[in-house]
């Protein structure tokens, strides 16, 4: 089944969120029926955390109660994204299998009364999943109300228990196929790890020192594996009983313990959770973010936003409340760039327990306040956007994003701690999104050549394929921008000899970086353009690059910091420090500008988002959003979506959506 069927079944884009009935009693459902009706909301997700209410015992299933709100939902209008429960297994499956309790790094094995505590690797967890998977869907598969399935809930926890260990060592010989292979990758000849037989290959646990990288490497990429096997697990024992396309509900921060390239394959529809870690503009940028990479995950197919919160910005230790306006202008803002509408965590606020204090679209202050009017002010947006359904997004730049690269980043030993994968990706996102420029997502062995400009922030660990794909892109007239501690690891995270990058990347970009040299904390480098570097710095030489900046502090005088290389068709360009913001953003508006790449909506001041929407018909909306305090006059008044108008103006803040001519 299509997005385009979803959205069919709903009448329109998406609008609801997570709901827990059981959590209230009948005055208060009477009032949801009403105020989802009020708020214009179509789309319920169902039974999220509710295993201990749907099967109170191993093997015994009480389901009249979720009948009876699946059957009052779909009275109201409200079709239902039906969850499996698997993601808080309740208190009696902890006590009869309290092995599959799940263990940290360091040994210690956690105890049932949260969330997510469990060895996804454990039998009887996997078993227990697959069972309760299979009895929801064979009694709601075909239910009128039913418009989704939504697998477990934000997979990504970990283990390091024997279980683990058991499934690791399956998953290293499939990869490896003998231990000589084993230690030739992992490079076990250092420090005396050479194994002899495959039960001394443990999972990389608490350590006197560091791990070993490859170990630690292999680790992310088989948990990745486990993760997915256990979501295909359930889809087959649901798409069994149920036609109804089936998904989860990716997570999209700053950690990152899932191949999402890999796992957005095996889902029908990409969903993703958000929720801002900057108050203000930063939340909004943000929001851009995680809608780009969302989109980009489904290879650009429109997908859905499955969790925001109407007021919740994580802040450091401070969870902030939103600003008046945020929950349309951050819900506008995923639709913009593809997304079939917006759910939220969750419905009502609870009235207790461990998210008490998540926000919720009806808060404790009850309907009458700020946050629900400005709910229901969206849900009728959102109403107005059904034609939008089933439309594209379409971007002239690509940013790389290969989570090897960032789990490489993130083994011991490394050079300097300021090598952070999430927060380059979200730079170069971040610098594209202010110069107005919509973004896609690839990976660096993607095909590229539709792209005019690819940047490249942080591909410490680089394949052979993917470099080959890099110098082949350049050499087929694309620009690439390498930045610094690039192409130094092979996908082994072996490193490269002879200089960095890779051999093929190095033919694209013209040099060969001989040394680096991190910076200390806080210490700045000048550049002989006037701008200034920090965190990294590299001593490299031209082999047919021009230098377009150098550097001019000590032993680095006269080296190249910023070169440009003409190869093939294409240009290949090396920036071998990390650039102040305004500094790159220069090179990055130089770069669009040779590139030939414009804003999408010309014309706009800075502060105005602008995202276009296309049909395949050939119609095309285009969404404004406004995040300055001042009125902003449109270059192209147009017929508004939101108000029914021709408009010629964005007011403070104010969003519109704009019938393209």
């Amino acid at each position: 089944m299509t997005t385009r069927s979803i959205t069919d079944r709903l009448g329109g884009l998406a609008f609801g969120g997570d709901y827990n009935p059981e959590q209230w009693d009948e005055p208060v459902w009477k009032e949801d029926d009403e105020l989802m009706r009020r708020a214009r909301v179509n789309l319920a997700t169902v039974g999220v955390f509710s295993w201990a209410l749907l099967e109170p015992e191993e093997g015994r299933y009480d389901f009249a109660w979720l009948d009876a709100h699946i059957d009052r939902l779909h009275a109201n209008g409200v079709a239902v994204d039906l969850a499996t429960p698997t993601a808080s297994p309740p208190p009696w499956f902890t006590l009869a299998h309290p092995d599959a309790l799940a263990v940290r790094a360091d040994g210690t094995r956690l105890v049932h009364g949260s969330r997510d505590t469990y060895c996804l690797a454990a039998p009887a967890y996997r078993s227990a999943a697959r069972r309760i998977a299979s009895a929801l869907a064979e009694r709601y598969g075909d239910h009128p109300a039913l418009a989704l399935w939504h697998v477990h809930n934000e997979y990504g926890t970990l283990c390091w228990c024997d279980h683990t260990a058991a499934a690791f060592r399956v998953w290293l010989r499939a990869r490896h196929g003998s231990l000589d292979a084993l230690n030739e990758a992992w490079g076990t000849a250092f420090w005396s790890q050479r194994y002899t037989s495959w039960e001394q290959v443990l999972p990389p646990r608490a350590t006197q020192w560091h791990k070993n990288p490859g170990q630690a490497l292999d680790f992310h990429r088989f948990w990745s594996d486990e993760i997915i096997a256990a979501y295909r697990e359930q889809r087959d024992a649901i798409r069994a009983h149920s036609d109804r396309p089936v998904t989860t509900n990716l997570m999209l921060p700053a950690y990152q313990n899932i191949d999402l390239w890999t796992f957005a394959r095996e889902l029908d529809l990409v969903t993703c959770d958000q929720y801002p870690g900057a108050p203000g503009l930063a939340a909004a940028a943000d929001v851009a973010f995680h809608a780009d990479r969302a989109r980009s995950l489904g290879g650009g197919r429109p997908w859905l936003l499955m969790e925001q919160g109407t007021s919740t910005v994580y802040d450091g230790d401070r969870v902030l409340a939103k600003d008046p306006g945020d929950i349309l202008r951050h819900t506008l803002g995923h639709i913009a760039r593809g997304s079939e509408g917006a759910l939220f965590f969750q419905w009502r606020q609870s009235r207790a327990g461990a998210e008490t204090w998540h926000s919720g679209m009806v808060p404790h202050a009850g309907p009458d306040s700020r946050i629900f009017r400005e709910v229901t002010q969206t849900g009728e947006a959102v109403a107005r956007l059904g034609d939008l359904a089933g439309s594209t997004v379409s971007a002239s730049v690509a940013v790389l994003h290969d989570p090897d690269a960032w789990w490489a980043l993130g083994v011991d030993g490394l050079p300097s701690p300021e090598l952070d994968y999430h927060s380059a990706l979200a730079r170069a996102h971040r610098t594209l999104w202010d110069a107005g420029v919509t973004v896609d997502f690839a990976h660096p062995e993607h095909e590229l050549s539709h792209f005019p400009l690819v940047v490249a922030p942080a591909l410490f660990l680089l394949s052979d394929r993917a470099a080959e794909n890099l110098r082949r892109y350049v050499a087929d007239g694309g620009t690439l921008l390498v930045q610094h501690a690039s192409g130094y690891a092979d996908e082994r995270l072996h490193a490269r000899l002879g200089g960095y990058p890779a051999a093929p990347l190095r033919e694209a970009v013209g040099i060969r970086v001989e040394e680096y040299r991190p910076l200390r904390r806080g210490e700045r480098i000048a550049l002989s353009d006037g701008t200034q570097g920090t965190v990294w710095s590299e001593s490299l030489r031209t082999e047919g690059a021009e230098t377009l900046a150098t550097y001019t502090h000590g032993m680095l005088t006269g080296s190249p910091a910023l070169t440009r290389h003409r190869s093939g068709t294409g240009q290949g360009w090396y920036l071998s420090t990390r650039l102040d913001d305004a500094a790159y953003a220069a090179l990055v508006g130089r770069l669009l500008k040779e590139a030939g790449v414009e804003p999408g909506v010309p014309g706009l001041p800075a502060g105005v988002e602008a995202v276009t929407r296309h049909a395949s018909d050939g119609r095309h909306w285009h969404v404004l959003l406004n995040h300055t305090p001042e009125a902003v006059s449109l270059p192209d008044p147009a017929h508004d979506l939101l108000t029914d108008e021709l408009t010629h103006e964005l007011p403070p803040g104010g969003c519109a959506v704009l019938r393209g001519h």
